[in-house]
């Protein structure tokens, strides 16, 4: 600002007279610059600043628009939930879940061992579902997919990771068993008939055979 005599000089926010306190300062160079500093700026400095000089000889301005933007918020990821050791039969589908949380949102990395998943199959499937979980789901579960699972999620913040087992087991199935053979009494004194044929001995030695005495088998196979 220059002018004759030296000319006084007010900065106004949106109309109102801004006053030197701890967070405004006016400053003047030496070749005759005025400086309004704000330190810190918040939300309530942003508006219309006008800096008012004004002499004998008259009076001049201008004005400025001061807009103030949010500062970004950064927040390290971290774990709601952290993925659990699974079981599953082989043949079944699972589901490995975890739930994390980040600002902004990080980025999710799934890897089994040392082979990372970059894109879903047609047994493996990787999404976000509407309760906000991390899901890996493999349908159906095969012996090779056995291991240790880690999920880990990064952002500016940071990073963090969680690792969990899963195990596959082989799906237990009933054995085929034969049919229960009948028994009905025997008339013969010197042999039984058994599921393996003619039995002499049992009509001799009742003890040892697995037959009651007196009996005979009957079966569908004989």
């Amino acid at each position: 600002v220059s002018g004759l005599p030296t000319p006084d000089l007010i900065w106004q926010l949106n109309g109102q007279t801004i006053r030197p306190d701890s967070a405004h300062k006016m400053l003047v160079r030496e070749n005759g610059v005025h400086s309004l500093v704000i330190e810190p700026v918040t939300s309530r400095d942003a508006g219309i600043y006008t800096c008012i000089a004004s002499n004998r000889a008259g009076q001049n301005s201008f004005n400025l628009e001061l807009i103030v933007a949010a500062k970004e918020m950064h927040k390290a990821p971290s774990f709601v939930e952290k993925l659990q050791n699974t079981s599953v039969a082989e043949g079944h589908p699972v589901r490995l879940e975890c739930r994390v949380t980040g600002v902004p949102y990080p980025q999710i990395f799934w890897k089994r061992e040392n082979e990372s998943f970059t894109h879903n199959t047609d047994r493996i499937s990787m999404h976000q579902d509407n309760c906000g979980y991390l899901c890996m789901i493999i349908q159906p579960a095969m012996k090779e997919d056995a291991g240790w699972y880690t999920v880990s999620a990064k952002n500016d913040a940071g990073i963090v990771s969680s690792t969990a087992r899963l195990d596959i087991h082989t799906q237990w199935q009933q054995p085929n068993l034969p049919k229960p053979k009948k028994v009905r009494p025997s008339t013969s004194r010197y042999a039984a008939l058994t599921e393996r044929g003619l039995d002499v001995k049992a009509a001799f030695f009742p003890d040892s055979s697995p037959l009651q005495p007196g009996g005979l088998v009957e079966s569908d196979d004989l």
